[in-house]
């Protein structure tokens, strides 16, 4: 255990490490010379400030929307884990990090290379065949594929450990896709905002350099014919529901790039395009990060709903280049480490400056004896990763060993064992106190010139407990920011385009993927749908729960509304629902707290949760706080409900309704005027036309007595926000013909029917001639058809009862037909502006489904 530190080198909270193997101590208990400003500066802010300053980086992490959604749990988020005390590394030790990086990335180039290639390694006797052509990564569609210039591994990553004797090695390659560089990024975002003095003065390495040579080698990708100042780039994502889709949406912001998914790109004539309202758009590189098999179900996996069918063919023709080249997952098979010393002196001609774990193959006949006469003291891994990652052996029982055993010598070509290599240690911040946990630590390299840039510093991650050995690489488990310290200030970088390049014209619009409006189409929609129900059925319980006892007829009147304007049938519409309508408490908790009850207040808000996330490229930090705070709102109103609707003021959907409002004030007045902003407002307008006429269809159509028809007044003035307008404006009893005036035909009321129509339209107006030209289209068309009917409209006509005098006949005429109109154009904008096609498919499988894991799942 180490001896206690002098005053002046004391750590904020008490710090003991027992391991003997600590980052910022070395056994004598000295705090090692580059952690002092540090520890000294965080011993000055003091435990409660450094409580504090932990808050806020889970604040700001949360206020970035680098949260966890997934596919069961979507109304339950994990926000990414960030630690707020940094790992230190020293200059002069980062010097032979990167070079051994730079090395191995040089030496991990030319076995891609080779075994794409000419295979001197397998020819000479180096590397044994079964390692190439038995592995799953091996891509033999992917033979003689070639990126412009001589690197064709782009990016790689490493995952290093340090030894006991303060040295590092290195456990695994990452080659298939740059999975955590965006992480990296976010982590040293926070940290210069919460201790940016500290951050400061440490002289800490910019990671800006990395990032420029990545957009620099990106251009340069470009196919020859391409224009390389201003190639077309997209990022290709799995999608949502991927565990680092946070860090696609935030690197593809930050570098400037489109996010796609597969089915937002198609192949046409040899190249790729990007599917877009405006038609399609040529794709001249592709940062991709969906792993190899899944990138195109014509020559790949055939079930894969992540790929682009024919990419592979437009890559073989030279029309787009893929980063990194599918294929490069062979790459990281780990029994590949055994063979790469004997592969560095026949490429390189010398030793690797930074080692990889001793690793042994069963494929090899001394190795396999070697492996099971070590069992328990080795970590097994698969040439493909184990479902689960790999195993420390010494953790099983002795039988559980032995089935294993009897596995590898079924199938001893399948399987890696390494040596056991125990983390350092490093002070992290847990429950107010610092606490040794073991650490792994995470870096890049990315091709710049004829060699690679290497990002100083990078991703480190924390085991879960401070007994625990095992540091988990899955995505969410608590992370480190990794600083090198520069030994003297450095220059200031930006990915800023130089003054001196000149820039395009713009033209008004960016180009967006045909999926990215249509979710914000949705959004809209889902937004207006949320809070329409959310204000009915406050208004509804306003007056359920009043002091006086509703009328039957008053009663089943609002209910019967709920159930016709949440379109959540049969619900409170049944003939059969007499009881429903006396007991309603447990169909009214359906309606609000039932995520599988389409039409429902829980499943339309999950929908649109579901919606934000498909566009989350484009949502602001504003934006994305409203989406977390009505995550919370609603499971808040789980517990508020828990006690039944007896006892819930009407208050309770009012956090809701306030932050939708918000998140609509935020897109009219933050949201950039192009065609994503248009198909929201669309989206919105045209839902909230349609629900406002089947909230009047639902209380106005009937002829009801005086009291339920004033109550059925008040209720839909209420919901329509437009009570206190009537009020002021007729100050008089409530009547029917001024409440359908002031909700139909009013240009001053921004709910009105008239003043959504005509914004719908000029809207539709303004996306026609950004795209058609002259001449309206076919959703114009039937919103002119809805508006000219609404004109001609006359209220006298309108409030009057038929011959039984039991409905008001001509009303219901008109907002069935406006309804009918309205969801006529969503058809037709539907049709005419988002891609349904599924793409092309293998007629036959091809066995890749038996044997992978989920598409989205990485070591």
């Amino acid at each position: 255990m180490t001896s206690p530190l002098p005053p002046e080198h004391q750590p904020p909270l008490p710090y003991l490490s027992d391991t003997g193997h600590d980052e910022a101590f070395p056994v004598a208990g000295e705090v090692r010379p580059h952690w002092r400003y540090l520890l000294d500066s965080l011993g000055q802010l003091g435990a409660d400030e450094m409580g504090q300053r932990q808050i806020k980086t889970q604040r700001i992490l949360r206020d970035d929307g680098a949260v966890y959604n997934s596919a069961d749990q979507p109304d339950q988020s994990k926000v990414w884990e960030l630690d707020p005390v940094p790992l230190i590394l020293q200059s002069d030790e980062w010097s032979q990090i990167e070079a051994g990086l730079i090395e191995r990335a040089e030496l991990l180039n030319l076995i891609q290379q080779d075994l794409y290639g000419e295979r001197q390694l397998i020819r000479h006797g180096i590397l044994p065949p079964e390692l190439l052509f038995a592995h799953k990564g091996f891509i033999r569609a992917s033979h003689n594929v070639r990126l412009p210039g001589e690197q064709q591994l782009i990016f790689h990553s490493a995952d290093l450990i340090r030894t006991p004797d303060q040295g590092f090695c290195i456990l695994t390659d990452r080659t298939q896709a740059p999975r955590g560089i965006g992480y990296s990024l976010e982590n040293r975002t926070v940290m210069s905002r919460v201790f940016p003095s500290i951050f400061r003065d440490s002289q800490v390495h910019r990671l800006a350099v990395f990032y420029q040579s990545l957009r620099q080698t990106l251009h340069a990708l470009a196919p020859a014919a391409v224009d390389k100042s201003n190639p077309s780039i997209v990022l290709l994502t799995p999608g949502t529901y991927s565990p680092s889709y946070f860090e696609h949406t935030y690197l593809a912001n930050y570098l400037g790039y489109p996010l796609v998914q597969g089915r937002d790109l198609t192949v046409r004539g040899g190249r790729v395009w990007m599917k877009s309202v405006s038609g399609l758009h040529p794709v001249d590189v592709i940062l991709r990060f969906v792993d190899d098999p899944l990138c195109d179900p014509l020559e790949l996996r055939g079930d894969s709903q992540l790929g682009v069918a024919g990419l592979l063919e437009a890559a073989r023709n030279g029309n787009v280049s893929i980063v990194n080249p599918i294929g490069t997952g062979l790459l990281e098979n780990p029994a590949l480490m055994k063979y790469l010393p004997a592969i560095s002196e026949f490429f390189l001609g010398r030793t690797l400056q930074l080692a990889s774990v001793n690793s042994y193959w069963g494929g090899d006949a001394a190795d396999l004896i070697y492996i099971l006469a070590n069992f328990s003291q080795l970590v097994l891994k698969g040439i493909t990763p184990l479902t689960g990652g790999s195993i420390l052996l010494r953790e099983l029982s002795a039988a559980h060993q032995q089935q294993w055993k009897d596995e590898i010598l079924r199938h001893p070509k399948r399987y890696v064992a390494q040596d056991y290599l125990e983390p350092s240690s490093c002070p992290t911040l847990i429950g107010g106190t610092l606490q040794p946990r073991r650490i792994l630590m995470r870096s890049f390299a990315v091709a710049s010139g004829q060699s690679y840039t290497i990002l100083p510093g990078g991703l480190a991650r924390i085991a879960p407990s401070q007994n625990d050995f095992r540091v988990s690489q899955v995505q969410g488990s608590l992370t480190k920011d990794t600083w090198v310290l520069a030994s003297e200030p450095e220059k200031q970088l930006t990915l800023k385009t130089p003054p001196s390049r000149s820039a395009l014209p713009f033209t008004g619009q960016i180009n967006l993927p045909s999926r990215v409006v249509e979710n914000l189409f949705w959004l809209g929609r889902y937004a207006e749908r949320a809070e329409a129900s959310a204000r009915l059925l406050r208004a509804a319980l306003l007056q359920l729960n009043s002091n006086v006892r509703l009328p039957t007829e008053s009663r089943a009147l609002l209910l019967t509304a709920i159930t016709r304007v949440t379109g959540t049938l049969p619900g409170f519409v049944n003939a059969q629902a007499n009881t429903s309508l006396t007991h309603p408490d447990h169909e009214l908790l359906s309606v609000i707290l039932d995520k599988n009850r389409n039409g429902g207040l829980k499943n339309t808000l999950l929908a649109m949760f579901n919606c934000a996330e498909e566009v989350k490229e484009l949502l602001s930090t504003d934006v994305q706080r409203i989406i977390n705070t009505l995550r919370d709102e609603l499971s808040r109103l789980k517990l508020t409900l828990s006690q039944g609707l007896g006892s819930v003021p009407e208050e309770a959907f009012d956090s809701i309704i306030t932050n939708l409002l918000a998140l609509a004030g935020q897109a009219h007045e933050s949201m950039f005027r192009g065609t994503g902003w248009s198909f929201l407002e669309i989206g919105r307008r045209l839902e909230k036309a349609s629900l406002s006429a089947e909230l009047m269809r639902a209380m106005l159509v009937d002829c009801a007595e005086d009291s339920t028809q004033e109550l059925a007044l008040e209720t839909t003035l209420l919901s329509m926000e437009a009570l206190i307008s009537y009020r002021r404006r007729y100050l008089a009893e409530l009547n029917v013909a001024d409440g359908l005036h002031l909700m139909l035909l009013d240009k001053n009321n921004p709910r009105s029917l008239l003043f959504l129509l005509e914004q719908i339209s000029n809207q539709m107006k303004q996306l026609r001639q950004s795209t058609d030209g002259p001449g309206l289209s076919a959703e114009e068309k039937q919103l002119l058809a809805a508006r000219t009917a609404l004109q001609l409209s006359d209220i006298d006509e309108l409030i009057k009862a038929d011959d039984d005098g039991l409905i008001r006949a001509n009303l219901e005429q008109l907002l069935s037909h406006l309804k009918a109109q309205l969801y006529e154009a969503a058809k037709l904008i539907s049709s005419r502006y988002f891609d349904h096609s599924g793409g092309p498919k293998q007629i036959l499988l091809n066995g890749w489904e038996q044997h992978r894991k989920r598409p989205d799942q990485t070591p």
